[in-house]
């Protein structure tokens, strides 16, 4: 599997003769699993159309800051919120000037300037424009803030010029794009995620459980694997599909979870308890369907194991970082069960909103450790995973010196 699959990838084309690449771009992007959204200037519509795009992105084509119907489709905050790269292929002289200084008066440049996304750029011009120092300025400015400068290739141009200029071939950029998402910052770790809901049974065709769709925790194996990490997965029932470089191992109950993590729990160096776990789960589970009959029913209940301080609570424990779904009180709360459980760190979001939280794409939170906390506005989970783990893995260097 890809380091791209699931990952979405802003296209941003811009007005040169190099703009037909990027059709074989996303392409190749989307040979790799990515969600790719394509976003024009007008000098960028002069060389290949918008439908182009549409059709080999399967998704409609953005061409324009102030329009109300792609704002009410996908406003542009939502368009930057939703990308985990941001890809300008081909980037112009005029693009990446425009870029140094800041200009938003169009789609693009405003989504970069909106976006906390991983901002690419593949240069392609005259390789005049190219070696002139105006451009080897705002090169070197764009580097500075981290941009990622990827090329250009050296050849015949299509003004027939030879030399520095070309843009980099669509396979190559989508092989440095695979590059962003595979850091080894996590390299010789070993951490595992519990995910999803769990499964309580009732009898053999009724159960206990909760909304979770497992996406959190499913983004931060992806995350932790991308960045170097051997990763186990403790997955509850849910509908997602993990890597094959994932260790995924399947449960339903609260207690086939905590034993499966007890199972491998002593080789691990990072525990992240994502999963939402029944706090309760019914005495008994009937062996046979229970028949409707009586217009009551009463279910006596009792607690399940918490496998996040089980954890916590064993001799050499592993940095233990806790999930709080919460509707009120969220930080209070949250704190709560950083000193209940003794764990190092929880993640705490509210998930009594429509737009973030239980079955979205979209999560926030605020973390909290005990000297800080650090708060993450609305982004995807995939982005938030990654900001989780660099948190984490920060945290964890600092509480062993």
């Amino acid at each position: 599997m890809s380091f791209l699959h699931n990952k979405n990838i802003l296209l941003g084309v811009t007005g040169g003769i190099a703009a037909y690449k990027s059709v074989s771009l996303v392409r190749r992007l989307k040979e790799r699993g990515a969600n790719v959204q394509v976003v024009m200037t007008d000098a960028a519509q002069e060389f290949v159309t918008a439908l182009t795009f549409q059709a080999v992105s399967a998704n409609p084509v953005h061409t324009s800051l102030l329009n109300s119907a792609a704002e009410a489709a996908m406003g542009h905050i939502e368009l930057a919120r939703w990308a985990d790269a941001i890809i300008i292929a081909p980037a112009t002289a005029n693009s990446l000037a425009r870029l140094v200084n800041g200009e938003a008066d169009d789609l693009l440049t405003t989504l970069c300037l909106a976006s906390k996304a991983h901002l690419s750029v593949a240069p392609a011009m005259n390789q005049a424009m190219w070696s002139n120092p105006a451009t080897e300025t705002n090169i070197e400015a764009l580097r500075a803030r981290g941009v990622n400068i990827l090329g250009p290739a050296a050849g015949e141009q299509a003004c027939g010029d030879i030399g520095e200029g070309r843009m980099l071939e669509a396979e190559e950029i989508a092989v440095a794009l695979e590059q962003l998402f595979s850091n080894q910052r996590l390299s010789g770790l070993r951490i595992m995620v519990t995910a999803g809901p769990t499964h309580e049974a009732i009898d053999p065709v009724r159960y206990i459980s909760n909304h979770s769709s497992g996406k959190m925790g499913y983004a931060i194996a992806q995350a932790a694997l991308e960045a170097g990490a051997s990763v186990d997965l403790v997955s509850g029932p849910c509908q997602l599909t993990a890597s094959d470089r994932i260790k995924r191992i399947n449960v339903e109950s609260a207690e086939q979870m905590l034993a499966a993590v007890l199972e491998s729990i002593d080789d691990i160096d990072i525990f992240i308890s994502v999963a939402a776990v029944a706090d309760y789960r019914p005495e008994q589970a009937e062996s046979q369907k229970i028949k409707k009959s009586a217009d009551v029913m009463t279910l006596t209940m009792v607690k399940n194991p918490d496998i996040l301080a089980t954890v916590a609570a064993r001799e050499n424990s592993p940095f233990c970082v806790g999930f709080a779904a919460e509707t009120q009180k969220l930080e209070q709360y949250a704190r709560d069960k950083l000193e209940s459980k003794q764990i190092d760190m929880i993640v705490a979001n509210r998930v009594d909103k429509s737009d973030s939280g239980f079955n979205s794409d979209y999560n926030s939170a605020t973390v909290i450790w005990h000297e800080g906390s650090q708060v993450f506005e609305k982004s995807t989970k995939s982005s938030l995973a990654s900001d989780l783990l660099e948190l984490i893995v920060r945290q964890m260097k600092l509480a062993g010196e």
